[in-house]
């Protein structure tokens, strides 16, 4: 690429979050993540206008993972386009474009175990309905190691980081190794405080690809995600801050790890404790955020460790029965 591809980042409020999307200023547009319903029409119109673009001439609207406030306005942005926008995501969380209710058996197989809510479904229910635009089917449904070309001589490689979730990915603009991981990289996570994920292992291993392999010379995240000292990056890192995120990402999931396994050995105890039955693990790292906050990344993630646990075991006893 001889000619370097201009990144704007935009911003749409909601609640407690800014909700970050990505325009890549190519031959053929695209945009990184949609945020909410609103986010499109609200927030990206008039940024984009600001710098002389039109929503119109998107063409590609490029989702690194399945979350209500990365496709929420998925369906709404297509629309602007005049459905001429190629809707792209990973094969493991095109359910989640494709249909609300995902997002409600998602929760409530996962989360909604410790969270003690009757209400839970009802609320997540109405949330779905109010916040994602449209149900959609996706125009590309891809795996990792794909290419795509934005025209020109500007293409864009998708890499398979599962971990937050698992069909979350990384797009890089070739040649000038921008990267966009939405929230796969949570270093201390967002307005909870707690790092969200929901395949342990998987998360280790794409922050290390991402660090060893990739080496972002830029890297954008979906959120200003939070140092140790509880101050946010922004969400546009440039190399040296990049190399810092992804290796306190590593760093915190190696503390979680160690207090989970404790737990999980000790075995685990309803108590009064918000935190119960994981209790002790928020006690070993003094973790004092409010663990009922959606999107609950403090359950969400304990609940990730505790599936892993039970896997091992099953694996276990069938090699010993076997």
């Amino acid at each position: 690429m001889t000619k370097s591809v201009a990144v704007h980042p935009m911003v749409s409020p909601w609640g407690r979050f800014g909700l970050y999307s990505f325009y890549i200023d190519a031959p053929e547009p695209a945009i990184i993540d949609t945020g909410i319903a609103s986010s499109p029409a609200e927030g990206m119109v008039p940024a984009l206008e600001a710098i002389g673009r039109r929503i119109e001439d998107v063409r590609w609207i490029l989702l690194t993972h399945g979350h209500i406030d990365h496709i929420g306005g998925a369906y709404a942005l297509w629309e602007l386009t005049g459905r001429r926008a190629q809707v792209v995501i990973h094969d493991a969380d095109a359910p989640l474009l494709r249909s609300r209710r995902a997002h409600v058996d998602e929760y409530l197989s996962g989360r909604a175990q410790y969270l003690n809510d009757p209400d839970g479904e009802a609320k997540l229910t109405e949330a779905t309905n109010a916040v994602i635009s449209g149900e959609m089917e996706p125009t590309m449904v891809v795996h990792g190691g794909e290419t795509i070309s934005l025209g020109g001589d500007v293409t864009v490689s998708v890499h398979s980081i599962p971990g937050h979730t698992p069909g979350s990915v990384a797009y890089v603009i070739d040649g000038q190794n921008d990267v966009f991981v939405g929230d796969a990289v949570q270093i201390h996570g967002a307005a909870n405080g707690f790092p969200g994920f929901v395949d342990p292992a998987g998360y280790r291993s794409s922050l290390q690809y991402l660090s060893d392999e990739i080496r972002p010379r830029h890297l954008y995240l979906g959120h200003p995600y939070r140092r140790p000292d509880g101050t946010p990056y922004g969400v546009e890192l440039d190399a040296g801050h990049a190399r810092e995120a992804l290796q306190g990402s590593l760093e915190i999931e190696a503390r979680v790890n160690n207090a989970a396994c404790g737990c999980l050995a000790a075995g685990l105890q309803d108590t009064d404790s918000p935190y119960s039955p994981f209790a002790r693990v928020a006690e070993d790292l003094s973790y004092t955020g409010d663990p009922t906050l959606e999107p609950s990344p403090f359950f969400t993630t304990l609940h990730g460790y505790r599936t892993t646990s039970d896997h091992l075991t099953e694996d276990e006893e069938t090699s010993t029965h076997g």
